[in-house]
């Protein structure tokens, strides 16, 4: 069984995040506002957040980071197609500890984990007080990050992830309270709405559903259907309209 046999990943998202073009837009003009020289990217994916800060911030050089060798790739045929390779540095390594900082801009979108101790709990202090070092003087921390717009009850905890509980995640208050402590000032503070949350979620399974349309009795399709049918649930029974995602422009303080 080769590649070409399995459903192709994640080629309808645009953003890895519950991210609508217009907050995007928003969200990089006021980065590219303070002129960053330098642009860090925290598990960046394919990097096309990363990649629109420089299209906006003529002369800015980036780097991206992440351990998914698939998305770096697709991060540098983005790169080439936009005439950005030569500004632009996607590397495949753990952000744990990172050196690759200090920089004017820095991106976290839904990465946090990647700051913390994989052996250890989720700690979003932790990974605020990583972020906090690795931002120049004066210098922009985009913090995409999940809270709880509930606290959910036992019963919904079970229907989400495996192992979800209520530490998993903290309220948008505790959340922004936390990188007040970590040496930051949350200059704009902004939360996913229902429509990014939806198009995220469908297009994050619409390449797997059309491939089981199309090929139901692959060797591999009972287990890909498995797969995405228990994904699903978890968003439609489990964490819809309990779990959010806020974007927090964090600047640090000193």
């Amino acid at each position: 069984m080769t590649e070409v046999d399995l459903p192709p990943r994640l080629t309808h998202l645009t953003f890895h995040g519950p991210l609508s073009e217009a907050r995007a837009g928003r969200l990089v003009g006021r980065l590219a506002a303070t002129r960053p020289a330098t642009v860090l990217d925290i598990g960046c994916g394919w990097g096309e957040f990363l990649l629109r800060v420089l299209e906006s911030a003529p002369g800015a050089t980036g780097v991206g980071v992440d351990i998914q060798a698939e998305d770096l790739a697709r991060g540098r045929d983005l790169a080439k197609e936009r005439d950005l390779a030569d500004r632009v540095t996607f590397v495949e390594e753990s952000a744990l500890g990172s050196t690759r900082g200090p920089a004017d801009v820095v991106l976290c979108m839904g990465s946090s984990q990647a700051l913390c101790d994989p052996e250890g709990p989720h700690d979003v202090g932790a990974a605020l007080r990583e972020l906090r070092r690795l931002v120049a003087p004066g210098g922009r921390v985009l913090l995409g990050e999940g809270f709880w717009q509930r606290v959910p009850t036992p019963e919904e905890l079970a229907r989400m992830w495996p192992g979800a509980h209520e530490g998993d995640h903290l309220p948008l208050g505790a959340l922004v309270d936390l990188a007040v402590d970590a040496g930051f000032r949350p200059a704009w503070i902004e939360t996913a709405n229902a429509d990014e949350w939806e198009e995220f979620e469908s297009g994050y399974r619409h390449d797997v559903e059309l491939w089981l349309a199309a090929h139901p009795g692959h060797p591999a399709a009972a287990e890909t259907r498995l797969g995405v049918d228990r994904q699903r649930a978890t968003w439609l029974n489990g964490y819809r309209d309990i779990l959010g995602i806020a974007y927090l422009t964090l600047v640090p303080v000193g």
